[in-house]
């Protein structure tokens, strides 16, 4: 093979996995947002690098299996709001993002789902939004 022909295989092997590495993230990140007991694709989506800098925090640990700052955490959510689809009891569990300067909990909430999905509230479980943790 001559030098230019060598190049040329080497971008385009470049290029075949560079997009298969975009595409993939992408396909994976929907499916483990998808609620396997009902359908998200009402939610507004987020990126958890949107989010304060406490949300991430709080995915942190939650991937690490704690420990966490309060005996809450971990617990299951109930959802009595029937905001998030309806899963059987236990499929959700809550977590406490912090609230610089609170002494209290705050109303900031990472809620999980068994099936890999993250739903965020801001204002108490008034509203819910789908968290991307990858992005």
């Amino acid at each position: 093979m001559t030098n230019i022909t060598l190049r040329v295989v080497k971008v385009l092997v470049a290029l075949v996995i560079g997009l298969v590495g975009v595409a993939a993230p992408a396909s994976a990140g929907q499916a483990a947002i998808q609620a396997a007991c009902g359908d998200t694709s009402g939610f507004t989506r987020v990126n958890l690098s949107a989010l304060p800098s406490q949300a991430t925090d709080t995915v942190r640990l939650i991937q690490r299996g704690g420990p966490f700052p309060y005996p809450q955490d971990g617990t299951v959510f109930q959802n009595r709001e029937r905001l998030l689809p309806l899963c059987s009891t236990g499929y959700y569990h809550e977590y406490t993002v912090k609230t610089p300067g609170s002494s209290t909990r705050g109303a900031r909430r990472i809620v999980t789902g068994n099936g890999g999905e993250y739903f965020y509230t801001s204002d108490h479980y008034r509203s819910f939004r789908l968290v991307n943790i990858r992005a």
